[in-house]
């Protein structure tokens, strides 16, 4: 397939992991044009951007993705596009309402934007969603080892408790686009790509921390001090992928035509907190003492399921970073950031 010149889509533009899909499309010869939710947070894009050399980038603006019909007057003003890649959907912790925090943008956001894309951009050939490791993973019932083929499974009552909502939109929002495609048959086909908890350092265009995704901020609370005498929760499912490696998901899966109408298990290993403590004392000892003590016992449950990553490697052409690496680069670029901000 290849880039050459060709024009994607790229939802959600700002976000973390949309940030270095947006690096990764231009650095292939994409034309990229981005979604905002402001003109303000357009120009800032561009501004950014600018600084690093990147060009091929504009953007349009879609204020609120749940509403009707959000996304038909930006797709009717981009002419041959190519390429959607979704990842506009909501993931932090400060909900009030599961309803319209999460399960109304991740849904209605999906939903509208495949039947906008089928209606006004008959040139668009290929669908890449951003789902999630939650779509796959099935607590408390899980087999031995995670793939493609596992779905996770909720009930809308479920959805309406807090700690579930995240959990629920990603699975409820990749199904309603399973059931679009297989409903509406339209001309573009669809590709998933299921990614667990995503570390690794910010892309080349954002200097603020802030812009850190939820993910990171237990790298960032690590090297912090603040997890020294008692580590943070784990998190389910105890699984990591650099977003490095997310992005080129993303690229491969736009790129490769045996990837139509699947879904991918990107992940790369387990994480625990002490491997996590671990990777930055190896990579940076100079921040040993803010960090839990090297023999605090491995805080990864027991007997936990495996994975099977198969079908990335062998389809996608997909490798992985390890846990060290992604931790130490993720780590200096937070040092890094740091120290220019304070310059």
């Amino acid at each position: 397939m290849g880039s050459l010149g060709k024009q994607v889509l790229l939802t959600g533009g700002t976000g973390f992991i949309a940030s270095h899909i947006l690096t990764e499309l231009l650095d292939a010869g994409y034309q990229v044009v981005v979604t905002v939710r402001t003109e303000a947070k357009g120009r800032q894009l561009l501004e950014s951007l600018s600084e690093t050399g990147d060009s091929d980038v504009s953007y349009v603006v879609v204020e609120e993705i749940a509403k009707e019909g959000a996304y038909e007057e930006a797709l009717q003003s981009i002419s041959a596009l190519d390429l959607v890649v979704h990842t506009a959907s909501p993931y932090h912790l400060n909900y009030t309402n599961p309803k319209t925090d999460f399960l109304d943008p991740a849904i209605n956001g999906t939903t509208g934007l495949l039947a906008s894309v089928h209606a006004y951009a008959p040139t668009v050939q290929r669908v890449v969603l951003t789902s999630s490791s939650a779509t796959i993973v099935n607590p408390p019932n899980h087999p031995l080892v995670y793939d493609e083929s596992s779905y996770g499974s909720v009930t809308w009552e479920d959805a309406m408790v807090p700690q579930f909502a995240y959990r629920a939109s990603k699975i409820f929002a990749e199904r309603a686009a399973l059931d679009f495609i297989e409903r509406e048959k339209p001309s573009f086909d669809l590709v998933t790509i299921n990614p667990p908890l995503v570390f690794g350092p910010a892309p080349r265009h954002l200097k603020d921390l802030k812009a850190l995704n939820t993910s990171n901020h237990r790298i960032r609370d690590l090297i912090l001090g603040r997890f020294k005498a008692e580590p943070a929760p784990l998190a389910m499912p105890f699984l990591f992928v650099d977003v490095r490696d997310v992005a080129t998901a993303h690229r491969a899966a736009l790129e490769v035509p045996e990837a139509s109408g699947q879904r991918f298990f990107i992940v790369a290993g387990h994480f625990s907190n002490k491997r996590i403590a671990d990777a930055i004392r190896a990579s940076h000892p100079q921040l040993a003492d803010q960090l839990p003590p090297s023999d605090a016992a491995d805080d990864l449950p027991p007997n936990i399921f495996g994975f099977d990553n198969c079908r990335s490697r062998e389809v996608l052409g997909m490798t992985y970073r390890d846990l060290d690496t992604c931790v130490g680069d993720a780590v200096a670029a937070m040092l890094e950031r740091t120290c220019s901000q304070t310059r």
